[in-house]
């Protein structure tokens, strides 16, 4: 009866334990997947944020863009303008000349009643250039939009040079006139538009801005989480470290060894190394140890952990095997004391006898008819007690 209720003790705890590392492979699980979403989350912003830059180069060059072309249109239209108030004054100025002119033949035909002939061929001769004059003024300002006396500035033609062929000049304004209709006609919508992309412009700002604040959280939130697993993982290892130079030194009763960090300087991507020293032997790395000794420093590693993180019961599965008798001796020690600092129950497969007399109660698995298991239990104390009786 008290076998199968330390039995069933047994069975409760190993179920509590395996439950415990399920939820442990669970939380680790969840963790993994936040640490996968929140490295995919930075991607994807990061490559939101060029995309964004770039739109917003693109719509800080078109105000640019419209405010030069507005520009331009408000010269031409002022240079137009100025234009026609010129050619204006010009006409006023031809019509008080040609009046004058008029008033001076009437004068001549009253004075000089002999040359009223030469008064009429002279009359006619003004009147033709007088119109000729007009024709012209008419086409410079049509064609060529602006004054007449503006034309031989605008042609770069200074006092007294000589004009040019007519030929090369006919192309030189046929080109200019081609250069004015590539201008195009005045955009009436270039404030409006200029008005929606800033307006747009402000939206993919704070957009942007959005996106960078959002980037820099998710960065300090990893940051925090690698700065908490670090001092973590490090307070733990430090603890663990120290046991286990400890613990070594009792098993082997002297020599030395530790817990080092390899591959790389941070402890979450870092590898683990260990080393030890056993007495009258150089240090070095684990694999080159004997099988006992690699033994005991294995025995000695776990129950460092276990001191730091214990479990309400642990099963070594014949790890005394490589050892010999005097080996075997102090690893018997040496889980007693374990059991009296941690608490943990040790369950220890083992065909070794010395450390069979060393335990508290023996299980046995005997075979009474084939194929027919018999699980067998005796605590030493009481067998003890029988013998001795």
């Amino acid at each position: 009866g008290e076998a199968r209720a330390a039995l069933q003790t047994l069975k409760r705890e190993g179920e509590s334990r395996r439950l415990r590392l399920v939820a442990i492979g669970e939380d680790a699980s969840r963790w993994e997947a936040r640490r996968v979403a929140a490295a995919g989350q930075i991607t994807e912003l990061s490559r939101r944020h060029e995309e964004l830059k770039t739109e917003l180069a693109a719509a800080e060059r078109v105000p640019e863009e419209m405010a030069d072309k507005r520009n331009a249109l408000l010269d031409a239209i002022t240079n137009a303008e100025a234009a026609r108030l010129q050619a204006s004054d010009a006409r006023v100025t031809a019509e008080a000349v040609l009046a004058e002119a008029d008033k001076l033949a009437k004068a001549a035909d009253q004075a000089l009643s002999a040359a009223r002939e030469e008064r009429a061929r002279a009359q006619a001769l003004s009147e033709g250039a007088a119109a000729r004059i007009e024709e012209l003024r008419t086409r410079i300002r049509d064609e060529l939009e602006c004054a007449p006396e503006e034309l031989s500035e605008r042609a770069e033609i200074k006092d007294g040079e000589e004009l040019p062929p007519l030929e090369q000049a006919e192309k030189k304004v046929e080109k200019l006139k081609q250069e004015r209709e590539q201008l195009g006609g005045v955009n009436l919508r270039a404030e409006e538009e200029a008005n929606e992309q800033e307006a747009r412009l402000t939206t993919l700002v704070a957009d942007r801005d959005d996106l960078v604040g959002a980037i820099d959280r998710l960065r300090k939130g990893i940051q925090s989480l690698n700065k908490e697993g670090r001092e973590r993982l490090l307070e733990s290892f430090e603890k663990v470290n120290s046991n286990f130079q400890e613990l070594f030194t009792k098993l082997f009763e002297g020599g030395e060894a530790k817990l080092t960090f390899t591959e790389s300087e941070d402890p979450l991507e870092a590898g683990l190394e260990i080393f030890a020293r056993p007495p009258g032997k150089r240090l070095q790395s684990l694999a080159l140890l004997s099988g006992g000794e690699q033994a005991l420093t294995a025995m000695a590693l776990i129950f460092a952990v276990f001191l730091v993180n214990p479990a309400p019961v642990c099963v070594l599965d014949e790890v005394d095997a490589p050892l010999d008798d005097a080996n075997v001796e102090r690893f018997c020690k040496m889980l007693v004391q374990m059991t009296e600092m941690s608490g943990t129950r040790f369950l220890v497969i083992t065909h070794h006898a010395l450390t069979m007399s060393r335990m508290d109660r023996l299980f046995g698995v005997t075979m009474a008819e084939r194929g027919v298991s018999q699980l067998v239990s005796v605590t030493l104390a009481e067998a003890e007690k029988v013998a001795a009786e």
